[in-house]
């Protein structure tokens, strides 16, 4: 089933059923859960006796073969570190795993975060036969922009030239990071951001209780949202805000000391809505991510330094482009929280 705020975009979809694009993008803010969508919209698709709103039946032998992960005509890619959130469990899958990895040993190291050429590949040799039920065949790729360079250019040629009956859906949360060939030859299809007076009773309905602070700090997200209401590391995530309160008075070293086993990214992330919030409380009087801490947001705005705080968040936007790499993590945050003390210099 797809969520309840996406109601909207599924009835709106339903005008392109009469000329379905080859290749659909659906784009937007990341937890929203525009992966889901795909999955229902594939299934809707694969459905051998549709609703008359263009959703499965949830009956018909293909909904039942789509629900086991079995459809010989419907294919999912991932990069290796989320085919466990798509439901890539069956065997077809597990069997391409290990054909794309032979020569890999997987207790040696992560999965990976790419699409990989192997895996467009192994996708190529699917769209090239025909389907085994006579209707079209579907294929899921998100994200996109996990798209390595050369997955992507393989794939490019597959949308220029698109075999009859293949539906690509594919999933963005950052277009801006695909190819504009790629983007060309796709139909772009915004998804709606959830508004708050929808996600905060989902939310609420799955058991977070303060389900408005955290659907802030997720900007909107219900997705996001619930993954922070479970998230290990919320102890942690708010004595960081406690110190980034203090301002001057922030302890950089034990700041360093208490998070060097967090990943670099999300102690970014942290910092990074911080900082947006600084300035949007200097600005406008009216923080996005932290509304509850807009008394201490106040106190840092005013006490910053305009001309600091510009580079600082230079810095700070430099340090995401390498977050992924393998850095000291300790030596990274010592260098943030004493950048981030020294705004109040």
């Amino acid at each position: 089933m797809i969520y309840p705020w996406q109601a909207d975009d599924w009835n709106r979809l339903q005008q392109l059923r009469g000329h379905w694009p080859h290749a659909l993008l659906l784009h937007g803010q990341a937890g929203i859960g525009k992966l889901r969508f795909a999955q229902h919209l594939a299934q809707g698709l694969l459905c051998e006796a549709q609703l008359p709103n263009g959703e499965p039946c949830g009956a018909c032998a293909a909904c039942h073969w789509f629900v086991q992960g079995n459809h010989p005509d419907y294919r999912i890619v991932v990069p290796e570190a989320l085919a466990a959130e798509a439901g890539l469990t069956n065997a077809a899958a597990d069997e391409k795993a290990d054909k794309a990895d032979a020569d890999d040993s997987k207790k040696t190291r992560a999965p990976s975060k790419e699409i990989k050429i192997e895996q467009v590949r192994s996708l190529l040799d699917f769209t090239g036969v025909g389907s085994h039920r006579g209707g079209a065949r579907v294929v899921v790729l998100a994200p996109a922009e996990a798209l390595n360079v050369a997955a992507a250019n393989a794939l490019l040629k597959t949308l220029e030239e698109p075999p009859a009956g293949v539906v690509f859906l594919m999933v963005s949360a950052r277009i801006d990071r695909l190819l504009p060939t790629i983007i060309s030859r796709c139909r772009q299809w915004p998804m709606t951001a959830p508004a708050a007076e929808v996600a905060t009773p989902w939310l609420a309905a799955q058991g977070v209780a303060d389900a408005p602070a955290l659907l802030a700090e997720a900007g909107g997200a219900p997705l996001t949202a619930l993954a922070l209401a479970s998230d290990e590391n919320r102890t942690l995530r708010d004595w960081t805000l406690k110190q980034l309160a203090a301002g001057p008075q922030c302890d950089a070293f034990a700041c360093a000391e208490a998070l060097q086993k967090l990943p670099v990214p999300l102690v970014l992330g942290w910092l990074q809505r911080w900082l947006y919030d600084l300035l949007a409380q200097r600005t406008a009087g009216a923080p996005r991510y932290f509304p509850q801490a807009a008394t201490a947001l106040t106190r840092c705005a005013a006490q910053a330094d305009a001309t600091a705080f510009a580079r600082f968040t230079k810095t700070v936007t430099r340090q995401r482009a390498v977050e992924n790499h393998p850095l000291n993590a300790r030596l990274v945050f010592e260098e943030l929280f004493i950048g981030y003390r020294d705004l109040f210099a």
